[in-house]
């Protein structure tokens, strides 16, 4: 029984709103590099990262006082190239700590843009996408998080 009584969180991003949304939820979220799956022929970038669940945090829960993680699955759409920069693909256990995922509209080409997902030590991932196309989806049950990520004024 899980005691925090929280469901999965299921989100979609269609706009620039819905990715804000997105991105305050994954803040702090953490990955490998083995996590980070990209397939070309389909234009799927998908992430499995441990997420800290903002959401449930222990001043909102009614049994349990304790932060948790959940692994998640951060899904990209419609993806035409894929770049990084900071991030070393020989390392598969190197741990990346995202910190925003933004958007950056092309010029002229309406919708079309780069979804960047920022992370700590300049480690940084572009996604060129026709639009955005965005899902984030707990994939199971929670865990107890080892500390509360903390942020520099």
């Amino acid at each position: 029984m899980n005691a925090t009584m929280s469901k999965d969180l299921k989100l979609l991003a269609l706009d620039e709103e819905d990715l804000m949304v997105v991105s305050a939820h994954i803040q702090d979220s953490v990955l490998r590099t083995a996590d980070i799956v990209y397939n070309r022929n389909d234009g799927r970038l998908l992430l499995g990262i441990n997420r800290f669940a903002w959401e449930a945090s222990p001043a909102r829960r009614l049994f349990s006082r304790k932060d948790e993680r959940r692994r998640s699955l951060l899904q990209v759409d419609r993806v035409s190239a894929l770049r990084s920069t900071g991030i070393s693909q020989s390392d598969p256990d190197a741990v990346l700590s995202i910190l925003t995922v933004s958007f950056l509209r092309s010029e002229g080409n309406d919708p079309s843009g780069t979804v960047t997902i920022t992370c700590s030590g300049d480690a940084a991932l572009q996604a060129d996408v026709e639009c955005i196309e965005v899902r984030l989806a707990d994939q199971g049950g929670a865990w107890a998080a080892r500390g509360r990520p903390r942020h520099g004024a």
